[in-house]
């Protein structure tokens, strides 16, 4: 039996070493999420999931770390900064109609691999300085509730937007954890820090965000043009401008990113010229083309047709030109009825 010292010994150790793999933060949480339970099912309970059966289909499991990964006593988790330094301002692409928004975090390498790389080097650090435990990591891969964790352990709060807001970091971030069969002493967690501000809930350009700390992810851009399968409900299309891979509205306009860091890790950096595309250029590419660019990106994920239908639904959205059109009336006779669909009402939104 370790003692609280010996605990808090190893657990600064860890720290240690977790910054020097390059993550920007790293801090320690017990298991107990049972508070945050009650609020997952509810919010399940809503269908506000959508189409993210693996939500429902894990239920509580989520909320209970030691029953996810057996024998689990401490979650170590991790904090890695990735807005890319040499975007172009995200403000400008979006008021810019013929311009592909594309989320910053996405911009980039995969995130889940470069996490997950960092975090199995933690783990092979810690196995080499405190001898075999059992662990498993995570990012973003498996039924964990990360900004729980994340809260739990102080790296930040969760905002009204749903998102952990960190003090020196705002939003912009990527969250991992690796699960311990070590008890590591654990650290507190900090003060909420929104006060009365909604600027999240008033600038979501589909009414997403319901009430403070509630997502209806049906309504959200992001689940609507990555996790979403089908057509994208027609009523929603016309409030999702120029955004066709997810939606950093409301971390935007949140007063906490003025704290946001840039990546120091190049592997974020802006692949593709995703920060500056045209629709029209997007929206040529092959299948081919796509797979080849997005060879180790996280968009690659949601297919050749997801990606058609999403930049369809931008297009629909720009002011009428004729390169616009004549780039829909190309893909007239797609062979996938839900490309063709979105091209078709895109075309009728320019008078064809």
């Amino acid at each position: 039996m370790q003692t609280a010292v010996q605990e808090a010994d190893v657990a600064a150790r860890v720290k240690r070493w977790g910054r020097e793999l390059g993550f920007d933060a790293i801090a320690i949480a017990g298991t107990d999420l049972a508070e945050e339970e009650a609020r997952l099912l509810e919010w399940l309970g809503r269908g506000w999931h959508g189409e993210m059966d693996y939500m429902a289909r894990h239920g509580a499991r989520r909320a209970r770390p030691a029953e996810l990964v057996p024998g689990t006593l401490s979650v170590i988790t991790a904090r890695l900064d990735y807005a890319p330094a040499d975007a172009r301002d995200s403000w400008d692409v979006l008021d810019d109609p013929a311009s592909a928004f594309v989320s910053r975090y996405a911009l980039g390498r995969d995130y889940h691999k470069v996490l997950r790389a960092k975090l199995q080097a933690l783990a092979n650090r810690m196995t080499d300085e405190l001898g075999p435990f059992q662990y498993r990591v995570f990012t973003d891969s498996a039924p964990v509730m990360e900004v729980s964790l994340a809260a739990r352990s102080g790296l930040g709060w969760r905002g009204k937007h749903t998102l952990l807001l960190s003090r020196d970091a705002g939003s912009v971030f990527f969250l991992g954890e690796l699960f311990a069969s070590l008890d590591l002493a654990r650290d507190a967690p900090v003060s909420a820090h929104c006060g009365t501000c909604e600027r999240c809930i008033e600038v979501c350009p589909t009414q997403a965000i319901v009430a403070p700390y509630q997502l209806d992810a049906r309504r959200c851009i992001s689940y609507l043009t990555i996790e979403h399968h089908g057509p994208i409900p027609e009523s929603l299309r016309p409030l999702m401008g120029n955004r066709i891979y997810g939606c950093d509205d409301c971390q935007l306009v949140c007063p906490w990113n003025k704290y946001a860091r840039a990546a120091s890790d190049p592997d974020f950096a802006v692949r593709n010229g995703l920060d500056d595309a045209r629709l029209i250029d997007l929206f040529a590419w092959s299948e081919e083309e796509f797979d080849r660019r997005f060879e180790g990106s996280a968009i690659r994920r949601i297919g050749h047709k997801r990606w058609l239908r999403n930049i369809a639904v931008a297009l629909g959205n720009a002011p009428t030109s004729p390169a616009i059109v004549a780039a829909l009336a190309a893909r007239r006779d797609h062979p996938s009825p839900l490309v063709r669909e979105h091209v078709s009402w895109a075309l009728s939104r320019h008078g064809r």
